[in-house]
């Protein structure tokens, strides 16, 4: 019956990496750190071919923004390392999908009244994962302005002693849940979530230590010095070769999305007859 389908999803994202978070150290980019203040919005589009009675794969393009602050914290390192960012995910995801609880018959095609008839059922649980690739591109604000942080090489990215610069392109997998309920024979609607394991620690331009603020005032220039470190208090903790990230865990984002679907999987008409996947309906 839902052979071929039209969804669309709309909701809130989290960013988990090394800015913000609870107020204590060494997390481990976990959703025990989730930054309830840095949530943000995103909405996609997207295809999905259920060709299995237990089994789908979809297509869908999401945008989105992500955003972690160290002031949201008061633990005392982060919020006086007083680091923050934001940055667009434009995500594109290939997912395969397992249903474990499926609910789903055809109901009566005209509501006739005095006429009972049985209520179509189109309800869902399943779980999916897949490979995104996704676009990125963290921000920071100087002087009141949205700034780009991957040009000014803030960890010293490229140049001597620094680490290798990264790219605005990267993976994911994701690994989520969702649920669907039916609305009559063609619309379900529902929740997803996902957690997307990144293979970049850079998303928010915070992964390894400290770099010599001498080199980048002369390679660079000064917001290059203060976007990497505009510490406001405990200066001495912040000097070059302390540690700024925790390169060991990459990022991560979550999506929590309400997911509305349209069944584009038209019956095939015999004469005054209309079959659904082997079963005959007049």
């Amino acid at each position: 019956m839902n052979k071929h389908e039209l969804f669309f999803v709309v909701g809130g994202t989290q960013f988990l990496g090394d800015l913000g978070g609870l107020d204590k150290v060494g997390t481990q980019k976990s959703i025990i750190d989730l930054d309830w203040p840095a949530t943000r919005a995103g909405i996609g589009v997207g295809y999905r071919f259920r060709f299995h009675p237990m089994w789908a794969t979809s297509t869908q393009l999401y945008a989105g923004m992500v955003n972690g602050d160290d002031a949201n914290t008061d633990e005392i390192i982060r919020r006086s390392r007083n680091l923050s960012f934001r940055s667009p995910i434009i995500e594109l995801s290939q997912r395969i999908e397992c249903i474990i609880l499926a609910n789903e018959r055809v109901g009566a095609r005209y509501k006739i009244s005095g006429l009972k008839g049985k209520r179509p059922k189109s309800d869902l649980l399943y779980l999916f994962t897949g490979i995104s690739g996704f676009y990125f591109n963290p921000q920071t604000k100087i002087d009141g302005d949205w700034t780009n942080l991957r040009p000014l090489r803030t960890e010293g990215q490229g140049l001597p002693g620094g680490p290798s610069e990264y790219g605005k392109f990267n993976l994911a997998i994701p690994f989520g849940v969702g649920f669907k309920l039916g609305m009559g024979n063609f619309w379900r609607i529902g929740m997803e979530f996902s957690f997307n394991k990144t293979f970049t620690d850079y998303i928010d331009d915070v992964s390894t230590d400290y770099y010599s603020p001498d080199v980048l005032a002369s390679q660079v220039g000064q917001e290059a010095v203060y976007a990497a470190n505009p510490a406001i208090e405990n200066h001495s903790w912040f000097t070059e070769g302390q540690q700024r990230g925790n390169p060991e865990d990459n990022d991560a984002y979550l999506f929590a999305n309400i997911v509305l679907t349209r069944n584009i999987t038209y019956p095939k008409r015999r004469g005054s007859r209309i079959k659904w996947k082997g079963r005959t309906k007049f």
